[in-house]
């Protein structure tokens, strides 16, 4: 049975480019490349390039790249640094729908003394920026923000908000995790101090990360050790993940303008016919302001974990919502922070495409969803089949 594969924001298949790229390193060339001998200096020159390649993608100096494990650590380093380097502040403002690697991390601080503001998000997952704005205080030490979210694709005016930080002197991190290599950003040309991306979201593999700090920011280490990554972030490193994501970086540059075209086509074309063909069903998240790969859609009076269940059956793997919390029978705390019916939000499927995706794959997925959704609806209480009407009982 062949896999159509449409979990994309969990994490990405590994590029053919980016294996053939990183299989020597796992082999022939596996030097420390801290060594002073060629053969680990051979190693060194190789991770100078990724870390070009992946300044590239960004918009950035290859010094302002840190490689992390993934963008949980970045993200924990980032917000973490920001309150070492400034003890007399114990403030941060964050939001309600950012990923557990913030939102948990900001919970934890706020069992610690840390006063924690979390931004509501509007019925489309938009930020009010005046609110934002008046969030920032004196005591205000750091400011993450998602650049777009892994369940709805909702884009942040991430910009907008670093610049209003910076204005007040505070320091501003973004989860860009989803955002790289999906929209351009050019951090030379914002106030973004500090920036996580996380490699197998972007066809690279899993355990490679990286954790952009602006020239000039004050850092106070995470993980303190060697003199790996000038002194930033000790361990030896990951010398094929590094490779396997500079060239990652490489390829997303290349294909970013298919996935503003072509998969986009491809998500909009699942969109419509599913909303078409499915009653009481709807897309969750701003149709214009969001990542071109992601849809985020609910089906009334069903379960998401069934409607996966039964396509799971066709080979079509999908998700309803993070995977960093599908552990959870709890409806995605972004839906409800969005306000989406209680009814509404349990049954919400996230379709997340990549550039190998084909529209024979959306079209077998358009053929297989709707009889599931009517088959689970048949057996809802609350569903009256004979005029395709919800009821509420």
């Amino acid at each position: 049975m062949k896999t159509v594969y449409l979990d994309n924001n969990a994490t990405t298949q590994l590029a053919p480019e980016v294996i053939e790229a990183m299989m020597p390193y796992l082999s022939d060339f596996f030097g420390n490349p801290s060594s002073m001998h060629s053969f680990g200096g051979q190693v060194a020159a190789k991770v100078r390039e990724a870390r070009e390649q992946c300044a590239a993608l960004i918009g950035c100096s290859p010094d302002e790249i840190i490689f992390t494990s993934c963008g949980t650590e970045s993200d924990n380093a980032a917000i973490r640094s920001a309150l070492t380097v400034q003890p007399e502040k114990r403030h941060i403002v964050t939001s309600r729908v950012e990923h557990p690697a913030v939102r948990a991390l900001c919970a934890d601080l706020a069992t610690r003394g840390y006063r924690v503001t979390e931004l509501p998000v509007d019925a489309s997952g938009h930020l009010d920026m005046d609110q934002y704005r008046e969030s920032l205080t004196p005591d205000t030490a750091v400011v993450s923000l998602m650049w777009a979210n892994n369940e709805t694709g909702v884009i942040f005016p991430v910009e907008k908000a670093a610049e209003l930080a910076r204005e007040r002197g505070i320091l501003f991190h973004t989860d860009a995790v989803q955002a790289v290599g999906k929209i351009p950003i050019d951090l030379r040309a914002n106030a973004i101090d500090m920036l996580s991306i996380s490699g197998h979201k972007l066809h690279a593999p899993k355990g490679i990360g990286i954790l952009y700090v602006r020239k000039g920011t004050r850092f106070s280490p995470f993980l303190i050790g060697g003199h790996q990554e000038k002194g930033r972030r000790g361990g030896t490193e990951n010398t094929p993940g590094i490779i396997a994501l500079g060239k990652a970086c490489e390829l997303a540059a290349q294909h970013m303008e298919d996935e503003n075209t072509r998969v986009k086509q491809l998500r909009d074309h699942l969109e419509s016919e599913l909303l078409r063909l499915i009653p009481n069903s709807r897309v969750n998240g701003d149709a214009v302001a969001r990542l071109p790969n992601t849809s985020n859609i609910s089906f009334e009076f069903v379960e998401g974990e069934s409607i996966l269940l039964m396509l799971n059956e066709y080979g079509i793997c999908a998700s309803s919502g993070s995977a960093c919390t599908s552990g959870s029978l709890q409806p995605s705390h972004v839906l409800r922070a969005m306000g989406v019916p209680f009814t509404m939000a349990h049954g919400s499927i996230r379709f997340s495409l990549s550039i190998y995706n084909t529209r024979e794959e959306i079209d077998f997925v358009i053929e297989k969803l709707p009889p599931i959704i009517e088959t689970l609806r048949r057996l809802s209480p609350y569903w009256t089949a004979g005029d395709q009407v919800c009821t509420a009982q």
